[in-house]
């Protein structure tokens, strides 16, 4: 009987194995290498790594950064466009917005299908979806036929109102696949049928460049997985926070664009649930960034709009993740003011910090925690060596010396910096959307969350920090915790208190059947189907939408209207009961349940003395200096152990901190729970 379940997380340094045995409840971990020009070798290392067989493991499921690679490297195959004649440039003129406001010089990244490439038709739909101008079929088997000579791997069909009426494009989709037979081919009307032309396209376009890349990659991996003699689906975590079978992800691949962090976010859902916390902040840093992410009673904030690089957004719903340049190896610096800036640049995996004695000699915050005494002499199990000698010269020469400080000054000074960024992108998703932090908990994890959470939670007045028992290993987790999930959305303009609730409910009837054929295909029974619905709704007069939950069926609006305006006042601090309200859209959630993985409550014994390593100088502003802290082995502390700060905590995957004056105690789970308000 196949008795594990395996989340793997492909990293850009590391790929992550985290293991579950179904029959024992054990949970083992496993960290190797990534394979960046051949990410699926990594999944085979990591696989090989833990000794577990193919044949028995019932789930494999796992994130990726493949897509998102592909884009911002520009290495996805050849790719066309086909665009209602005068329209091709829409996707490169976009809003005409700039990442800087204040930068002139700084350009937007250029558009992932040069204009070569897109060509146009003769066609034109009207706003309500009248023929205006029937296609040119000879124009579009001469589109065909130049799309054959560039050799096209993909082509995306962007014609202008298609939303409303798509037979246009469906008559050019299979014309191409006429003349073009294995090239894949997607609407921006099976894709995203929503008004807005550029995000729209933009959405398709980006679809058309990944379908070929995630479509290969993951024949590929399925065969070699089938050949270590697995027999159950590849599931791949898309951004929505759910999973797709390797038969649907080549038609909806733009939404494997933010696969890795998202999957760090529903392992943070996840773990604060758990620890007894329905509203929490998600700080998953590595080694170059750090991900923000905000749970509210439960649900996962999500955004309907977001981008891998600014400028091309995608439209399908995802997790809401805020990234920053705040990793271990950022690297520290001073402006041209005189000003000590870290990050967003970054010293990576390679060279890497300069402790790592592999060519770096710019300072990071690794340097700068190894200089405070936080990070003890070696990383991962002893793997690592660091050099504080090395971190040292880093500082002195490059911060201390300019500014006219010590060096555990200057080391001080970088970590209050990486953390003061850290906390503008927490207070972004929590005080400035009207969430007050002091009543949610922190997740600190990543490699490196765990050494600065403590300080951001101080800072933000947050009460608890929850370190997972695999800080490092917590996307791949991620990966186990999640269904399978469709978003669908269609627009739908009219006046609420006109509104026809009988044609609503057929509208969302027919989402519901498509999103069942789709559920169809990924073998999912129907009594593991759960599908939820929501109401695009603004007031009369507004630009941006709020999204509703909304019963199945609608009986009436009242409790949904009421529901808006208490999101609205939640939002912007402002609602007008009297105002008029208006649908503008209308959005299904889908999902299969795949099995997950209950964590077992520990029930490990002993004294917390028996966990101690050792005692060493750690500096912390509070002390004024430098102050004997013990240092703890996480595998030996005991389910109950408290802990009074400072003391640090040293395990395989992270280093925790926590600062004097906190106390801290290990839950059943084996977390980590910090009490900054020190009660």
């Amino acid at each position: 009987m196949a008795r594990y379940r395996i989340g793997i997380d492909v990293g850009g340094t590391f790929t992550d194995g985290f293991f579950f045995d179904e029959e024992t409840k054990e949970i083992f971990i496993t960290k190797v290498p990534s394979v960046p020009a051949n990410p699926d070798e990594g999944i085979i290392n990591n696989i090989k790594e833990s000794s577990v067989s193919m044949s028995d493991v019932s789930l494999f499921t796992h994130g990726t950064t493949v897509a998102t690679n592909a884009l911002i490297t520009r290495t996805h195959p050849k790719t066309g466009a086909v665009f209602t004649k005068g329209f091709r440039d829409v996707n490169e003129i976009r809003r005409a917005e700039k990442p800087d406001l204040w930068d002139p010089y700084k350009d937007v990244a250029p558009p992932y299908i040069p204009r070569r490439d897109r060509l146009e038709v003769e066609e034109r739909i009207d706003y309500a979806g009248n023929v205006l101008t029937p296609l040119n079929e000879a124009e579009a088997r001469r589109v065909a036929e130049i799309f054959r000579k560039r050799g096209m791997k993909g082509i995306a069909v962007c014609f202008i109102n298609s939303y409303m009426n798509p037979e246009h494009e469906l008559k050019m989709k299979k014309i191409l696949e006429e003349e073009l037979p294995g090239v894949f081919v997607c609407t921006s009307s099976e894709t995203v049928p929503e008004i807005f032309e550029h995000e729209r396209f933009s959405t398709t376009i980006i679809n058309a460049c990944l379908g070929p890349v995630m479509g290969d990659y993951i024949e590929r991996l399925a065969k070699r997985l089938q050949d270590l003699g697995y027999r159950g689906d590849v599931l791949i975590l898309h951004s929505g926070g759910g999973v797709m079978t390797a038969s649907t992800i080549r038609y909806y691949a733009a939404r494997v664009g933010l696969s890795g962090p998202c999957a760090g976010a529903c392992a943070m859902s996840y773990i604060a649930r758990l620890a007894g916390y329905r509203s929490a902040l998600g700080l998953d840093m590595g080694g170059t960034s750090a991900d923000i992410s905000f749970m509210y009673e439960g649900e996962l904030k999500t955004t309907n709009e977001w981008y891998v690089e600014f400028g091309y957004p995608i439209l399908f719903p995802a997790i809401e993740i805020i990234t920053i340049g705040a990793g271990g190896g950022s690297i520290a610096w001073i402006d041209e003011g005189g000003s000590l800036r870290n990050g967003p640049q970054s010293a990576g995996a390679d060279p890497g910090p300069a402790c790592y004695l592999k060519g770096g000699t710019n300072p990071t915050n690794t340097d700068a925690n190894l200089l405070l005494g936080r990070l003890g002499k070696s990383l991962i199990g002893g793997g690592m060596q660091l050099d504080v000698d090395a971190a040292y010269k880093a500082v002195k020469e490059k911060i201390a010396d300019p500014l006219g400080m010590d060096p555990i000054t200057a080391a001080l000074a970088i970590i209050k910096v990486a953390n003061a960024n850290m906390c503008d992108a927490l207070r972004l998703v929590s005080i400035r959307r009207g969430y007050d932090p002091r009543e949610i908990a922190l997740v600190a994890f990543g490699g490196a969350g765990p050494l600065h959470g403590a300080f951001l939670a101080q800072e933000m007045d947050i009460p608890v920090v929850i370190i997972p028992r695999y800080p490092g290993i917590t996307s791949a987790m991620g990966c186990l915790l999640v269904n399978i999930r469709h978003d669908l959305s269609k627009n739908y303009l009219a006046d609420l208190s006109k509104v026809d609730l009988n044609a609503l409910e057929t509208e969302f009837q027919l989402m519901e059947k498509e999103a069942s054929e789709r559920l169809d295909r990924d073998g999912v029974p129907k009594e593991k189907r759960k599908f939820t619905r929501y109401l695009d709704m603004r007031y009369v007069g507004q630009w941006r939408s709020l999204s509703i939950t909304c019963p199945s069926p609608i009986m009436n609006l009242d409790e949904i209207v009421s529901l808006f305006h208490q999101e609205h006042n939640r939002a912007y601090a402002y609602m007008h009961r009297r105002r008029g309200i208006e649908i503008y859209g209308l959005r299904l959630v889908a999902e299969g349940e795949v099995l997950k993985p209950e964590l077992p409550k520990a029930r490990t014994k002993g004294k917390v003395e028996d966990a101690i390593k050792e005692i060493r100088p750690v500096y912390f502003e509070a002390t004024k200096g430098f102050t004997d802290t013990k240092v703890y082995d996480r595998e030996k502390l005991p389910v109950g152990a408290k802990l009074q700060g400072p003391a640090i905590v040293e395990q395989f995957d992270s280093t925790t901190v926590i600062p004097p004056g906190l106390t801290a105690t290990v839950d059943e789970y084996l977390n980590i729970i910090i009490n900054v308000r020190g009660e």
